[in-house]
This record gives structure tokens, C-alpha cells and sequence, in this order.
């Protein structure tokens, strides 16, 4: 039976480095792991789950995101005003089935979802 394998990372493109990590790090509580030319390694999302990295690519986003984050908070517009607060936007708000989130972006433009938990 051949090796399963753990994510290690999840891998967001940017424009900026600096910017974007700052914005990640303090939305979510991580730290800045390490860095390497183009890269920023953070750490671990809930202490057990995936890092979340980034990679600087020179062409800017152009279309919604394959693979993207979802959020839960107890106070989700609470969570929309931090986003909004560290320069991200608030781009719709969605239901289905009685279920509600908001898809917010972080300030490179990457989407992120946001829904209450529980």
C-alpha cells in the first residue's frame, strides 16, 4: 500500500509578500516561520492543520480561485469587519439550504468564505 501523504502547506499566490502576511498572520494568529526568496512559510492553521505559505508570482490574480479557505467564527461580522480592517474586501453574501457565509478576499484579491460556526 503505497505512503499516504499529509498537506503540508497551503500555497496562496501574491503580488506582495509583506502585505499578504501581514494580513494572514494577523487575521489568523499565525507566525512567519521562515522565508526564503519568493516564499513565506507561517505557521501551522489550528496548530494541527496545514501552514499556510506564500508565493510571490509576478502577474496579478485574474479570475476566482480553484481551492480556497473556509472560516468559521462564533461572530462572523466580526471576523468581516477584521478582514475589512487589515485593507481585504467583502465580496457576497451566500445561502443555501439555510446555510449563510460571506466570501471575503484578502488584499491580493484571494477569496476566502466565512460562516458561523456550529
Amino acid at each position: 500500500m503505497p505512503e499516504i501523504p499529509v498537506v503540508f502547506s497551503v500555497m496562496l499566490d501574491c503580488n506582495d509578500l509583506d502585505k499578504t502576511a501581514a494580513f494572514w498572520t494577523s487575521l489568523l494568529g499565525l507566525e512567519v516561520k521562515e522565508r526564503f526568496p519568493g516564499f513565506v512559510f507561517l505557521s501551522r492553521m489550528g496548530g494541527q492543520g496545514p501552514g499556510l505559505a506564500l508565493q510571490l508570482v509576478p502577474e496579478p490574480k485574474l479570475g476566482k480561485n480553484r481551492m480556497h479557505l473556509d472560516l468559521v467564527a462564533a461572530d462572523t461580522e466580526a471576523l468581516i469587519a477584521r478582514v475589512l480592517e487589515l485593507g481585504g474586501s467583502r465580496l457576497a453574501d451566500r445561502e443555501s439550504d439555510g446555510f449563510h457565509w460571506t466570501v471575503v478576499a484578502d488584499p491580493e484579491g484571494n477569496e476566502f468564505c466565512i460562516a458561523p460556526k456550529g
